[in-house]
């Protein structure tokens, strides 16, 4: 559903927002996901800096370190996979006013890939690593080696680039340019 509009002499054509429960209840969960991806990035990464400054002062690390890095599936995380599920869910409901053509999906899809590739290729493999490393540890010591200590360093900056890369998605989809 298109009307055209005249603006400085030229027609243009204006999709007409969708609307809807359907709608509504899917952007809901799309901006959710993106929501639960923005704070599991954000966490893994002040945690990784936390352990960092451990590592540096030569401390026993805190049980809360220690229970967020204890091992098992960051499942939080993969939140992120469902944000391109409900956008193409978004563009299936809009009725034409949105498609794959539009250049901001397109940007929008291309984040969320390079969004996937840093958490697939260096943040939850290095949080792996370190819950091996961790678990490994008994009660208050302090880790022998520098593999901690380089794993933290690669989950901050990970998440610093997965972050990056989170805001800016989300500012395109917000502002649909």
């Amino acid at each position: 559903m298109a009307t055209s509009v005249s603006v400085l002499g030229e027609d243009v054509r204006v999709h007409q927002q969708p609307n809807g429960p359907a709608f509504d209840v899917v952007l809901l969960l799309h901006v959710g996901c993106v929501v639960v991806g923005l704070v599991t990035v954000v966490t893994s990464g002040a945690t990784a800096r936390s352990l960092s400054k451990v590592l540096h002062a030569g401390a026993p690390f805190p049980a809360t370190v220690v229970r967020y890095f204890r091992p098992g599936v960051n499942w939080a995380g993969r939140s992120v996979y469902g944000i391109p599920v409900f956008g193409f869910l978004l563009l299936a409901l809009s009725h034409g006013a949105y498609s794959l053509r539009d250049s901001w999906v397109m940007v929008g899809l291309a984040i969320l890939v390079g969004v996937v590739v840093v958490s697939e290729s260096m943040l939850w493999p290095a949080e792996r690593r370190l819950q091996v490393s961790l678990a490994s540890l008994s009660s208050g010591a302090v880790p022998e080696g520098d593999s901690v200590a380089r794993d933290a360093r690669v989950i901050a900056l990970a998440a610093a680039v997965a972050l990056a890369l989170l805001v800016a998605g989300t500012a395109i989809m917000v502002a649909q340019p």
